[in-house]
């Protein structure tokens, strides 16, 4: 070993240790002024009741007050790059929805996304709230359709008759609906909305036959306009106790094409800082109240930073393999 490596590796501990000391002197005063939550969707949805109800427990576990900001467009993709560039201090925290992190990187071409998944630090996983597939009781074309296994031998015995309604071309339904027909070996044509409103409305008025939902459907479900047949979670929602998940069909086990919220923060971010926002955070399900909001908004399963940068990684090799496999080309 050379006396010029020596002196190098030398360096490079004492740098280290150096970085390590200021990370825990930083995470000694840490917070000590207020924390932001920014998330790229608007007021009401899932992502949006989670950050607030999750930055009020926050803000009295930490002591410091947790300001939500809504900077929309883009998919979501503007306030992920926000927070990818902002300094990795914690006061600049991500609340995400799984798109941002395990789709957007694959369907959207390097020109319009300006960050990656390895920008961020995962920080905890949430709330995982499923797609719920929808049919309308009074469409003809799919009478005596009351579960998604009838569903699915409808399509066989009719090959390309039926359409499902998606909230856009490279979103999460319509690579769950094609995970859907690779494993059925059936042909349900893509049908694609502008958001899942318009879809929603398609398949009220019958323009499609079956659609994905996020949870806003359970109030046409329980008041009888839509039929809910099936949940994406890998296992029952409490909401709609009585719907199978996909899972449970045989042939479909391990099938989890669901939706979550949670935060991040920019990759560089110091271990111990990371650490006290995902206690803060996992702390929440301790609270009744807020457990019971999180709750309304799908399953809790409230994972940690490691449990979710596996599912993060998980995720995105499924839906790396669905693009691939159903031909989905980059958005420009």
């Amino acid at each position: 070993m050379s006396v010029a490596y020596r002196r190098f590796k030398k360096l490079l501990c004492a740098s280290a240790l150096l970085m390590f000391g200021i990370g825990t002197a930083t995470a000694q005063s840490y917070p000590s002024k207020p924390i932001k939550f920014i998330l790229g969707f608007s007021a009401g949805g899932p992502t949006d009741i989670v950050a607030r109800v999750v930055a009020n427990h926050v803000s009295k576990k930490l002591g410091q007050p947790v300001i939500v900001e809504n900077h929309t467009g883009a998919n979501g993709m503007l306030a992920a790059a926000e927070v990818a560039r902002a300094e990795p201090d914690g006061y600049t925290v991500h609340i995400t929805a799984s798109s941002t992190l395990t789709l957007n990187p694959l369907t959207y071409s390097k020109k319009t996304i300006q960050y990656k998944a390895e920008d961020f630090a995962p920080v905890a996983l949430m709330v995982q709230y499923p797609f719920v597939l929808l049919i309308n009781p009074d469409n003809e074309r799919t009478a005596g359709v009351s579960t998604l296994e009838d569903l699915i031998k409808l399509a066989r015995s009719k090959p390309n008759h039926l359409t499902y309604g998606s909230s856009g071309l490279g979103g999460l339904v319509h690579l769950l609906f094609e995970r859907l027909n690779d494993i059925a070996g059936i042909k349900i044509t893509h049908a694609p909305y502008r958001g899942s409103a318009a879809a929603q409305l398609g398949l009220l008025r019958k323009e499609v036959d079956v659609e994905g939902d996020n949870p806003s459907a359970v109030g046409l479900v329980k008041a009888g306009k839509l039929k809910a047949i099936a949940v994406t979670l890998p296992e029952r929602w409490r909401e709609l106790p009585d719907v199978p998940a996909v899972d449970e069909l045989p042939g479909f086990k391990g099938y989890d094409m669901s939706s979550w919220v949670a935060a991040v923060v920019p990759a560089r971010t110091p271990p111990a800082i990371v650490k006290i926002l995902s206690d803060a955070i996992s702390s929440s399900v301790d609270d009744p109240a807020t457990k019971a909001v999180l709750a309304k908004v799908g399953n809790v399963p409230m994972l940690n930073p490691q449990q979710f940068a596996a599912k993060i990684k998980a995720e995105t090799e499924v839906n790396a393999e669905i693009i691939k496999r159903a031909n989905i080309q980059l958005v420009d």
